[in-house]
């Protein structure tokens, strides 16, 4: 396993020259793109080739993978992108019943199939909603079950904020889980202009049971440094990977 950072975590720390060098030098070697960052694939590469970054994984909208599938891989081939990975539906988007979740399993594993003929790994990053479900259906489940030739990229405090138990989630679905973002949940009423979010081991999630669980029973290689709303991104860039690597051990 190897440690990457997602670059929404320092979208409001830019210049992206200067947010990149702070990812360097904290000590990671991967980073994990998202959509607002691909104006300018080729400036974006040499920023990358200059910090010595690569970047195994991105996030890409459904839109931009269904309707201009060739930019979305123009762009990941110039970024040196091996997994392709589809991040959110908006609300008011979402399937309202199990029929529809189906659907939206087959849009996936459509897209699936045209990164498979591209080279590309596929797969879909988890939010809460996908593990609120209503009448017995889940989401998650639905997806999962429905397009089993998509890989997942588990966002871990998501499925937790989503009510859900992850470990029961890897121990089930392990062997769809290609990358995983390690996200920590402040305690309860802590970190509010955070958005309730903490740097990793500094929060009440079981980094060292997850941690475990996704070496024996996952096939994940990249594991994501995340935090959706940092007050300091260096501070969580720096202290997350040290307890992280800690858990590793």
């Amino acid at each position: 396993m190897t440690w990457s950072f997602q670059l929404y975590s320092a979208r409001n720390f830019t210049p992206w020259d200067d947010a990149l060098a702070m990812v360097a030098a904290a000590g990671y070697h991967n980073v994990e793109g998202f959509g607002g960052l691909y104006e300018d694939p080729t400036a974006l590469r040499a920023l990358l080739d200059k910090h010595g970054l690569s970047m195994p994984t991105a996030h890409f909208s459904l839109d931009l993978l269904e309707n201009d599938f060739d930019k979305a891989r123009s762009i990941a081939e110039m970024l040196g992108v091996a997994t392709v990975i589809c991040p959110h539906v908006a609300a008011d988007l979402r399937p309202v019943d199990e029929a529809g979740w189906r659907g939206f399993a087959a849009r996936l594993a459509a897209v699936n199939e045209a990164c498979a003929k591209a080279g590309l790994a596929f797969a879909w990053h988890n939010h809460d909603f996908e593990f609120e479900g209503t009448d017995g259906i889940v989401p998650m489940r639905v997806i999962l079950d429905a397009a089993p030739e998509i890989g997942w990229e588990i966002d871990v405090a998501w499925v937790v904020r989503g009510g859900a138990d992850p470990m029961a989630w890897i121990r089930e679905y392990g062997t769809r889980i290609v990358a995983a973002h390690v996200k920590d949940i402040a305690p309860e009423g802590e970190a509010k202009e955070e958005d309730g979010w903490a740097d990793v081991g500094h929060g009440v999630l079981d980094w060292p049971g997850i941690m475990k669980a996704l070496r024996e029973r996952t096939a994940a290689k990249i594991l994501v440094m995340e935090h959706d709303n940092p007050s300091d991104v260096k501070r969580f860039a720096s202290r997350s990977l040290t307890s992280a690597q800690q858990f590793q051990e």
